[in-house]
């Protein structure tokens, strides 16, 4: 059975380019206009929820998205796939950093300044520039790349698989939510994370997955 077909791999490619086309728009609307009404709306719908559980619970959502923790994370999940023998499992995780690097350079070429503490609540100080979330698109391309490894994986304790699946998928959800309560990013930032991490994931996927697996 082959990895993709003439037609399905035409598909790919028409997704991927549809997200670079539609993250370029997005990036060029953010750089000539880097403050939106729209923006400003979502923040405060998302920041009148006040309260300390609810500042504990979005701090602890963003923690594994953080220096140097994100990098711990990551290399414990690779050495436990190591310790388990899965070696090509290992090396894709260690490549999910790579998301750091796609930030850091898509950051430094729109260098859109963090939402400011008059306009919203701000409960973590950041220094890096604020479009795309780095936190967004790191947690979508590691946390989605979990979800792949263990939908292939059947080898895996299912239940293991169940919590792991789980898990992953609701990091992915809350984290654009907790960027956003955080007062670290705007609603426009963590939509560019997402498309610029799901971009990144389906490149990884496509490399991880063994020809059988899709056809």
């Amino acid at each position: 059975m082959k990895f993709l077909s003439v037609n399905n791999t035409k598909l790919l490619t028409k997704i991927i380019f549809l997200f670079i086309a539609a993250f370029i728009i997005l990036s060029c609307l953010i750089y000539f206009f880097p403050l939106s009404f729209v923006d400003l709306k979502i923040s405060k719908e998302i920041q009148e929820h006040q309260n300390p559980t609810l500042d504990h619970f979005m701090t602890f959502i963003s923690w594994f998205g953080t220096m140097p923790y994100s990098v711990i994370t990551v290399g414990v999940v690779a050495l436990m796939f190591l310790i388990f023998r899965y070696r090509k499992e290992a090396l894709f995780t260690l490549l999910t950093l790579s998301a750091g690097v796609v930030s850091t350079v898509t950051k430094m070429l729109i260098n859109r300044p963090r939402p400011a503490k008059d306009l919203v609540r701000i409960i973590e100080v950041t220094k890096q520039q604020s479009f795309p979330s780095g936190h967004t698109l790191f947690y979508t391309v590691f946390f989605g790349f979990l979800i792949i490894v263990m939908g292939k994986l059947k080898s895996v304790n299912y239940y293991l698989r169940i919590i792991v699946i789980s898990f992953s998928a609701a990091m992915v959800l809350l984290i654009p939510f907790s960027r956003i309560y955080l007062g670290a990013h705007w609603f426009t930032d963590v939509l560019g994370g997402a498309m610029l991490g799901v971009l990144c994931l389906l490149i990884l996927g496509y490399f991880y997955l063994p020809k059988k697996d899709v056809g």
